[in-house]
């Protein structure tokens, strides 16, 4: 079965460098950045966890929990984290899992056969705190993710989701957002009280 957007994210409980994680319990009202790599001690992940580990601050100021998995096990887990930590000039503090049976991997569909049988793809999953699946994003193996996009994919889902709006190609914090068509002009001057550039009868621009 295909996760699509919009899905309740499958629950799981697993074994992690946190002690052992039940995934909805542990979600809370957060955000997650839920994220895979193929494997510990490698440089594409030794980066990606360091980045993660630098970001901590962005990622709370968004009420973001990150969560990293890889087949690999808990002990092999702490000890990469000293690596990462020693390489990355971080200090990493959010969970591993430890999906050495490919549970939850098989689960989120993260094993690519075309790119391994065992070990997960970078894939990326954004969860919002009522655990619906509201992004995904998967990279090959050798390409680390764009934590800039990341980053900014979350601001404008949260502020999709505050404001009623949309949010036009490479939009960022503080740029003009779009009104949606399902809006009509009258719900629009009490939802957007700045009032709005009409581009198109479809493309209506405004600032927050």
């Amino acid at each position: 079965m295909s996760l699509r957007l919009g899905d309740t994210s499958p629950n799981f409980t697993i074994d992690s460098t946190a002690g052992q994680i039940n995934f909805h319990d542990w979600v809370g009202d957060s955000w997650v950045f839920f994220f895979s790599h193929p494997a510990d001690f490698t440089p594409v992940c030794t980066t990606e966890m360091g980045r993660t580990a630098q970001l901590a601050n962005e990622f709370t100021a968004r009420n973001v929990k990150p969560l990293g998995l890889s087949t690999d096990s808990v002990e092999e887990h702490v000890k990469w984290i000293e690596d990462v930590n020693d390489t990355q000039t971080c200090d990493l503090q959010f969970p591993i899992l430890a999906d050495a049976d490919h549970k939850v991997a098989e689960l989120y569909e993260m094993i690519h056969a075309g790119e391994s049988e065992t070990a997960a793809v970078r894939s990326v999953f954004i969860i919002d705190p009522n655990k619906k699946i509201r992004l995904t994003m998967t990279y090959p193996m050798a390409v680390g993710r764009n934590f800039d996009e990341i980053l900014r994919v979350i601001d404008a889902l949260q502020c999709g989701d505050a404001n009623n709006c949309a949010l036009p190609a490479d939009w960022r914090k503080g740029d003009a957002v779009i009104i949606p068509p399902s809006i009509s002009n009258e719900d629009a001057r009490d939802l957007f009280p700045n009032g709005w550039e009409e581009i198109r009868p479809y493309l209506r621009t405004t600032r927050l």
